[in-house]
């Protein structure tokens, strides 16, 4: 969870005025943001403590050795381990571009002209450098972290303690900030799909092969530079991804979820052999396994490595599968584990992913190619001694 601490001096101070703000020798400012600090301090204690959480991201400058050592005492008395991350950059384009693409777009600055919100926060940066004091190899050396020079140009990486700090540094070493965009895709509509039967390794439809059309000739119009085509293992992936005409990339890691015994089977059918295990994946879909299959949960592990990948990335289409869709969507939309099942990843439809400063744009473009509807709302009821008729009150209609 990520704690801001630009957000808690906004929730204090309610209307942001000039750089004066961030002044090393504004008392009455300097105040304000201590008592904001001790805030947050105070809220990721009652986060690991009352929320069980496991990482929090404390966001703020912290670039004196005295806000430094508040951190380092507060993790000290708690038991809690620490991780810095610093950012060094001595490009001033780069710096301009950051701000111009990042920082103006802040609700610091959402009333203001892009010009002078650009001199002010340069300013600001100013203000910090007064008194900027940067992680010493020598001084610092028992502590844990990662400097990062010139957005990614060179790493120096310093004491990881664990595998969760070994992620970070793995996660922080293969993002980037140039712009792209990711756009997401099932494949064309399947000869399973239109039977109402689940996973399966079938080719496409009659409609399906139409999408494929459709999707090169979308492709194309977008002229997108150095594109990269990924598909998973399957047939209706591949098929959907040939009609493109451009080299492909297959992951096997991209297949749809294994649905273990029930693969190929409606949902009728499931409720009719094992009304307990529907019941079951409705009260808790994210973690519920298929007997010799998969779960959502499951999916996300086997994900990470593309989506580690796809952060390295600048122009990549994927061509995948619903369940498949909906955990990429939920990394990129911040989604949590109870919405990402029940995301709708509609065939025939292309959502074109920008990611943007705090957040990401999703654009969901119809490639006007009909399809059967395959999403699956969340029953009332999800007791085991349901109804069949409940049970089965959301299935969507099929052959």
């Amino acid at each position: 969870l990520v704690f801001n601490l630009g957000q808690y001096r906004r929730d204090a101070v309610q209307t942001y005025k000039t750089y004066e703000f961030f002044l090393p020798d504004n008392e009455e400012a300097m105040t304000i943001r201590k008592t904001c600090a001790r805030t947050a301090l105070k809220d990721i204690s009652a986060y690991f403590m009352l929320e069980l959480g496991q990482v929090a991201v404390f966001d703020a400058t912290n670039s004196t050795r005295d806000r430094r050592e508040i951190i380092l005492s507060f993790a000290k008395e708690n038991g809690y381990k620490v991780f810095f991350v610093e950012s060094i950059c001595h490009d001033p384009d780069i710096i301009e571009a950051n701000i111009m693409q990042v920082k103006i777009s802040s609700p610091d600055y959402k009333d203001c002209d892009k010009e002078e919100a650009l001199e002010d926060f340069l300013k600001r940066i100013e203000c910090y450098e007064m008194t900027y004091v940067p992680l010493d190899e020598e001084m610092d050396r028992n502590l844990s972290y990662i400097k990062i020079f010139n957005v990614g140009l060179r790493y120096l990486v310093n004491q990881v303690q664990d595998h969760i700090q070994s992620r970070i540094v793995y996660y922080l070493m293969n993002i980037h900030v140039t712009s792209r965009s990711i756009y997401l895709c099932r494949h064309g509509e399947s000869e399973l799909n239109l039977l109402g039967r689940i996973g399966g390794d079938s080719g496409l439809s009659l409609r399906g092969k139409q999408f494929a059309c459709s999707l090169a000739g979308f492709i194309r119009s977008q002229c997108i530079r150095d594109l990269k085509v990924w598909t998973s293992h399957m047939k209706r992936t591949i098929q959907t991804a040939e009609a493109l005409g451009v080299p492909y990339e297959q992951w096997k890691a991209l297949n749809e979820i294994d649905a273990g015994v029930c693969e190929e089977l409606t949902y009728e059918e499931i409720q009719d052999h094992n009304p307990e295990e529907f019941a079951l994946r409705d009260q808790d879909k994210y973690r519920y396994r298929y007997p010799k299959g998969e779960s959502y949960e499951d999916l996300v592990y086997r994900l990470e490595p593309v989506i580690m990948e796809l952060e390295r990335q600048e122009n990549v289409l994927v061509v995948c599968h619903q369940a498949v869709m909906r955990c990429l969507l939920a990394y990129f939309l911040d989604k949590s584990s109870d919405e990402l099942p029940y995301l709708k990843c509609p065939l025939h439809t292309v959502l074109k992913l920008t990611p943007v400063a705090y957040g990401c744009k999703v654009e969901s473009i119809f490639l006007n190619v009909e399809a059967v509807n395959t999403h699956r709302d969340r029953p009332i009821n999800v007791d085991v001694t349901r109804d069949p008729e409940e049970a089965l009150l959301t299935v969507p209609e099929h052959i």
